[in-house]
């Protein structure tokens, strides 16, 4: 596996591979990866002739500086998972200065609206920060096909929105979301369970599970209702939000309607654990 740790080492790698006419295949991440990354590394060696993943801590979409420090990093460790799967070919880990030549600040995107929606809602300046790192790295890797967890499903649409609007030529993916034996989420923040918490935690999938039963059954408010009353009365967690919006547009719904495909999104704090999850409707 080719270690590349800077932009030009990246560009005559890159190079490279493209004049021998080979297809690449592209995931990003942030480092601290698990099992759910593999998925995506799997899903591109089957599509792509060479996979290459980036390892990067991007400052500019914390909105918390705290949040930004205390985000895990082990390189080495990140290495040797990678070397080890035996699906990456490269992987890149730049300075901030090979991505944030000048200053260390995000461009301003409009994502058709998708950015003010859940996370964004909370998060302001948030996707401005991952669409300027994405695209940095679209520019520099120059992949075929890009990877990204459906798990961060509001991310996964924004960047498909950043790909079109831009005319960048690379397919994105979205791969489907990787779970623990008892259906939660796979996660690095997962690690900052107790091992009782991380039990209790599959009530999360559970719930996404029922609201795909109760989907066309009982109205929204009901289902909202319910899902509420779930959260209220397990001990040690918060629901921060429970949505069922398009998955198009990311608006949240209170009516279904026949020709729209819906998803169910939700937000759980287990003591100080903030937990994502989502769910396609059938």
């Amino acid at each position: 596996m080719e270690i590349l740790k800077s932009k030009k080492t990246l560009e005559d790698y890159v190079e490279r591979q493209k004049e021998m006419g080979k297809r690449i295949g592209f995931a990003p991440t942030m480092g601290a990866l698990h099992k759910g990354h593999l998925s995506l590394y799997e899903a591109a060696r089957k599509e792509n002739d060479l996979v290459i993943s980036s390892i990067f801590v991007n400052p500019t979409q914390f909105n918390n500086s705290l949040d930004l420090e205390k985000y895990p990093r082990n390189i080495q460790k990140d290495l040797d998972f990678l070397q080890n799967s035996g699906w990456v070919d490269a992987v890149y880990i730049p300075e901030v200065t090979d991505l944030y030549p000048e200053k260390t600040e995000s461009k301003p995107y409009q994502f058709d609206g998708l950015e003010n929606e859940m996370e964004g809602a909370a998060r302001p300046g948030h996707f401005d920060g991952v669409g300027t790192v994405v695209e940095t790295l679209f520019r520099q890797v120059k992949p075929n096909n890009a990877y990204f967890g459906e798990k961060d499903f509001q991310q996964l649409a924004i960047i498909r929105n950043l790909a079109a609007q831009l005319k960048l030529p690379v397919k994105i993916h979205g791969v489907e979301i990787y779970r623990e034996e008892n259906g939660l989420a796979m996660s690095s923040r997962n690690e900052r369970l107790s091992p009782p918490e991380r039990e209790a935690a599959k009530i999360i999938y559970e719930t996404l599970q029922k609201v795909n039963s109760w989907f066309r059954v009982i109205t929204i408010p009901e289902i909202q209702k319910r899902v509420s009353d779930i959260f209220a009365n397990e001990p040690g967690m918060t629901m921060e939000y429970f949505k069922i919006a398009d998955e198009e547009t990311l608006k949240e719904t209170d009516f279904f309607y026949k020709d729209r495909n819906y998803r169910a999104f939700i937000v759980v704090n287990v003591s100080d654990v903030r937990l994502i999850d989502n769910l396609h409707l059938d």
